[in-house]
């Protein structure tokens, strides 16, 4: 039951950043922060052995988001790396398939985009968030046996 309410809650939250993203290309810091308000207060009680993996997956997921704002403060926003941040909180380590899924979904909408309007699509901003949000649906429903598969695959 904890497992369906993490993610009917987790769900919320990206449908809603998706929706505001593409609407006002923000994600409200208030909505982040009920998202993890919500996520701890289900998964501290229901599963407290977790927390230092999804924290660490967290910080790994921002801070690598955080990278690339840094490195180009035109490209991804801040909004971008807190819900990275999130969905490590919410995903653990399936927080990696589900990153990568969100950037090879917005590189091919950026192919597209530059396909059909030529070089000047480069300059053109394209919210991030809605593909974070796929990602993160990727890795809710298969990123652990994503990562499971990948481990066995090449690491073990």
């Amino acid at each position: 039951m904890a497992a369906v309410s993490l993610g009917f809650a987790f769900v919320s939250v990206l449908v809603t950043v998706s929706v505001t993203d593409l609407d006002r290309r923000v994600i409200p810091n208030a909505i982040l922060a009920a998202g993890a308000v919500v996520g701890l207060a289900i998964i501290a009680p229901t599963d407290p052995g977790s927390l230092p993996g999804r924290a660490i997956a967290a910080l790994a997921a921002g801070g690598f988001l955080l990278l690339g704002t840094l490195r180009d403060r035109d490209g991804m926003g801040m909004g971008d790396v807190k819900l990275a941040a999130l969905m490590g909180l919410y995903l653990g380590i399936a927080v990696a398939p589900a990153l990568l899924v969100a950037f090879a979904a917005g590189g091919l909408a950026g192919i597209g985009l530059m396909l059909r309007h030529g070089a000047p699509a480069r300059k053109r901003a394209v919210p991030f968030g809605p593909f974070l949000a796929l990602g993160g649906i990727v890795g809710l429903l298969a990123g652990n046996e994503l990562v499971a598969w990948y481990v066995d695959s090449f690491l073990a």
